[in-house]
């Protein structure tokens, strides 16, 4: 199985360059210059020249805070690429993977959310991934769109990597505690996405295979209970003990609101491809210590 994925530098981009080759995966990463969201007639070109069996739409603009102020490029990126890139998939005749993320719900419900839930972004960027979702849709009826939460991982930017920062410069560091979410780890993400890809080419005819699933770790926690999670395995390697102090979201003011409850239930995913991810508390302690020893990969060439 060839898979092509969208982007380089991403998390979930370099963690499926780590994860496909112990799969018995060919895995091919394009990006810019020859992909480029922003000027969508070079993705079909991009797309056919890398020959994939299927694609992963990974690449995304991500900045949460900054799509505020950039609304019209988070839409170019997020929706206008995003249906681009199921475009050229169909006209290849391959499915295409698109990850999407919990922020296309306001987060009211007091349970996780299920696939037929009402959207309701509270963001740009939620707005974006899900006018991204329906651009894909449109595109192609041979999608498999994911939406995950709460990303993290040993690569790029990301909170678990914050966390360490701070806590080997302050003695405290405060965090929000009311919102809840998935903490889930880009490397089970990608085990994750190569199954659901095995599914899709091994079973072309599958309508059930197709359409939306959540993909999130099992568990449940809010942001300062992760944060006490990786200050706990850092001091359980030798590093000094860091306090978390819980503040409320009105205590840490940010452009974009963020749902209170981003809670994803993953029961159709394990249901109907066979795939349920692990708790999120073994993935982030097993980053942190990745972290700490200093294994991380480098960018994909």
């Amino acid at each position: 199985m060839r898979v092509v994925v969208t982007g380089r530098e991403g998390q979930v981009a370099r963690a499926l360059a780590e994860r496909a080759g112990g799969q018995g995966v060919a895995l091919l990463a394009v990006g810019r210059p020859e992909l480029d969201l922003e000027h969508p007639e070079t993705i079909a070109p991009a797309l056919a020249a890398a020959r994939p069996d299927v694609v992963v739409h990974a690449a995304a603009f991500t900045a949460v805070d900054r799509a505020e102020a950039e609304e019209a490029r988070a839409f170019a990126v997020n929706a206008v690429g995003a249906g681009a890139v199921a475009a050229a998939a169909h006209g290849l005749g391959v499915p295409v993977i698109q990850l999407s993320t919990d922020y296309v719900f306001d987060g009211s419900l007091e349970r996780p959310y299920r696939e037929d839930d009402a959207t309701g972004p509270i963001s740009a960027y939620g707005r974006s991934k899900l006018a991204g979702e329906q651009a894909v849709a449109a595109a192609t009826p041979d999608h498999a769109i994911l939406r995950t939460a709460w990303v993290y991982s040993p690569f790029g930017t990301n909170f678990v990597r914050t966390m360490l920062r701070l806590g080997a410069e302050r003695e405290e560091v405060s965090v929000v505690c009311d919102q809840t979410g998935c903490p889930t780890s880009a490397l089970d993400i990608a085990d994750a996405v190569l199954a659901v890809a095995r599914n899709l080419v091994g079973s072309p005819a599958d309508r059930a295979l197709r359409g939306v699933f959540h993909m999130a770790a099992q568990g449940e926690a809010n942001w300062a209970e992760l944060a006490e999670t990786v200050f706990a395995e850092a001091a359980a390697t030798g590093r000094r003990p860091v306090r978390v102090r819980r503040i409320a979201t009105v205590d840490y003011p940010t452009p974009a609101r963020r749902p209170a409850n981003s809670r994803l239930d993953g029961a159709k995913l394990a249901a109907t491809h066979g795939i349920r991810l692990p708790h999120w508390r073994g993935a982030a302690t097993a980053c942190v210590t990745r972290l700490l020893r200093g294994e991380e990969t480098g960018p994909i060439s």
